[in-house]
């Protein structure tokens, strides 16, 4: 079972790779076009949570419009396509998500108030909807949308699966954030002068953006090198702000030593630098000539670098400026208002590729905690599966319990030779040899495969140790290798279950002419146990006088009696019939022994007391 449970796991882990690889690959092929996107996500989460149908809600204007439908019925989706939902019902899941829910579950929609109202009746009258599951589409607390997915009985969704959508609204927002902001590149380009130049550059860098989502650094330099040309600058550079410093990124056309100098002393955000004062000010700065600027203290920048005219506009990101972009000259020449358009719109470019390397990074750390998890389970899963292996070649030579007991210590030292009580059965048939003298070898061994089919399973019921099969004979023993409380109570209850299967099969057996009976004997005593055998093959077994006994006491057997010793009788007479046989004299033993037949169990109605059995020396009675 727990082997079971660890590929499960593991082949789930890898299908959730699997599907936010694929999810992402669309991402990167359809930039701003968010209905493949959402298609992808909505699909690839019904699979791996085992939903009938699901939704993808964008939230505006106070209401959520459903943007896209997988697999949902044909009227449920004619319903959403006509109406809007409002987020004002607490106990939808909608509501939870617009009341600030990360998550949200209904287990029963037909059971909750809030869905068999006229607004959302039409999620379980015209979708069948029973058991609601959703998360939150959210960017900097802000409300986008929603992911719900349904099942269609009441059967909640597991925190796994939850977990697991929440990924796929990641990656929605993802998507969402570079659409937004796609947008508004294209729109800002748009209201460019139609200059062939800067359109063919503007369109250039967004196909390097949207190819390269995994290649931050070669968008960045793109843009830099691209606006630093454009814009008729000798230096062009990207920072990212970390707190109040200002780290390079990018940058196009530095000088070995101030590109140096630049990393070893990163900016601050302040007045004395065009980066710091554009980060600090949340706009655009523009200084036709750093020497005449009594604020400017970057010395290094004219020094080093050479700078005189320079421009530095922010990249911000809600409204939070995350880094800056520069433009020097070498020579005192403003740019135009074109130029510093153009590079506002170098800027949100740059804030999609900084956006989509932060995200995905977060995505990527997320996959590699999935891969590291799976990696631990495939090395559990090894060694489950060899341990398997090892009780699976035990068991083809000791009992199931010992082998189990070997694995789980760790070592063989159980089937070292030892002493111990325990009680011994030995069953056969009667009319067995008989049997065997007329029939074919083949009806023989059809005839024991259905005998220990049946009787088999008993040893392990009753958590006996099966010694051996040999022909129409099984000894089992009980308290050892593993201790029981109760082991003559254990051995005469499976006697008797086997007494009745076997009854079953003899009168079948009689019906094509087969002449047989069942008897058992029971003994109780000590008997050393332990390991025979040679290197190829050996056995687990019992040696001693409790042996003999069991085995003559089921010689002596009757068809339909089970035979037991004094100290069995004492331990079971409260819960059987005990028929006393008085002493027997046994085949191999030099007194006579007391006998016990064992009967039927003995119902509440007529249970009694505990019976003295009193032990009989030799001789008769």
């Amino acid at each position: 079972m727990e082997n079971a449970r660890l590929i499960t796991e593991t082949r789930e882990a890898l299908e959730q790779q699997t599907a936010t690889a694929e999810v992402l690959g669309v991402i990167n092929s359809s930039p701003g076009n968010l209905t493949p996107v959402f298609d992808a996500i909505l699909d690839k989460a019904l699979d791996l949570c085992g939903a009938a149908f699901g939704n993808l809600w964008i939230y505006e204007g106070g209401l959520f419009q459903a943007k896209a439908l997988q697999r949902a019925p044909q009227g449920y989706t004619d319903h959403l396509l006509r109406t809007s939902v409002s987020g004002t019902a607490k106990g939808t899941v909608l509501g939870q998500l617009h009341a600030g829910n990360a998550s949200a579950q209904v287990a029963d929609a037909a059971a909750e108030e809030d869905y068999t109202k006229t607004g959302a009746r039409g999620l379980v009258d015209l979708g069948g909807g029973r058991t609601v599951a959703g998360v939150a589409l959210r960017r900097d607390q802000e409300l986008l949308g929603a992911i719900t997915i349904y099942r269609q009985e009441v059967r909640p969704f597991t925190d796994k699966q939850i977990a697991l959508l929440q990924n796929f609204a990641a990656q929605a927002v993802i998507a969402m954030e570079n659409a937004r902001l796609l947008g508004e590149l294209r729109q800002r380009t748009g209201d460019l002068e139609t200059s062939l130049e800067y359109q063919t550059a503007t369109s250039d860098v967004l196909k390097v953006i949207s190819r390269s989502t995994f290649d931050r650094q070669r968008v960045l330099e793109t843009l830099v090198s691209t606006a630093a040309r454009l814009c008729g600058a000798e230096i062009a550079v990207i920072a990212q702000r970390n707190g109040e410093l200002l780290s390079l990124l990018a940058n196009f056309g530095f000088p070995p030593e101030f590109e140096a100098f630049f990393r070893e002393h990163p900016q601050r955000v302040g007045r004395g630098t065009v980066a710091g004062r554009a980060v600090l000010e949340q706009q655009t700065v523009h200084i036709a000539d750093v020497t005449a600027d009594p604020e400017y203290t970057f010395s290094e920048a004219t020094e080093l670098g050479g700078a005189r005219t320079v421009l530095g506009v922010p990249l911000q990101r809600e409204g939070e400026p995350i880094g800056v972009i520069v433009l020097s000259r070498r020579r005192v020449e403003p740019f135009t208002e074109r130029q510093i358009e153009l590079v506002r719109t170098f800027a949100d470019q740059a804030v999609i590729a900084i956006e989509n390397a932060r995200l995905l990074g977060e995505l990527r750390q997320r996959t590699d905690e999935v891969a590291e998890l799976n990696r631990g389970l495939e090395a559990r899963v090894a060694e489950q599966v060899e341990e398997l292996g090892r009780v699976g070649r035990l068991k083809r030579f000791l009992a199931p319990q010992l082998a189990e007991l070997i694995v789980s210590q760790g070592d063989e030292g159980i089937l070292e030779s030892h002493r111990r009580e325990i009680v011994v059965v030995f069953c056969d048939l009667r009319g067995y040899t008989a049997f065997t003298e007329t029939a074919e070898p083949e009806e023989v061994l059809k005839f024991l495969r259905e005998y220990h089919g049946a009787l088999g399973p008993f040893v392990s019921q009753f958590e006996g140790t099966l010694d051996q099969f040999s022909g129409d004979g099984i000894m089992v023993f009980f308290n050892d290798p593993v201790p029981c409380p109760d082991p003559a109570e254990r051995a005469v209850k499976m006697a008797m279950a086997m007494r009745e299967e076997a009854g079953k099969l003899i009168a079948g057996w009689r019906r094509h002419g087969c002449e047989l009976g069942f008897g058992a004997g029971i003994a109780q005593g000590y008997a050393t146990l332990g390991q025979i055998g040679f290197s190829d093959r050996s056995g687990y077994t019992a040696i001693g006088t409790v042996c003999n006994l069991a085995a003559r006491l089921c010689a002596e057997a009757k068809d339909g009696q089970i035979l037991v010793s004094s100290h069995i009788a004492e331990a079971v007479d409260t819960i059987v019939k005990i028929e006393d046989l008085g002493n027997l004299d046994l085949k191999g033993l030099r007194r006579p022994v007391a006998a016990f037949n064992i009967g039927q169990s003995i119902s509440a109605a007529d249970a009694r007391p505990n019976l003295t059995i009193i032990a009989r020396g030799p001789g008769p009675n």
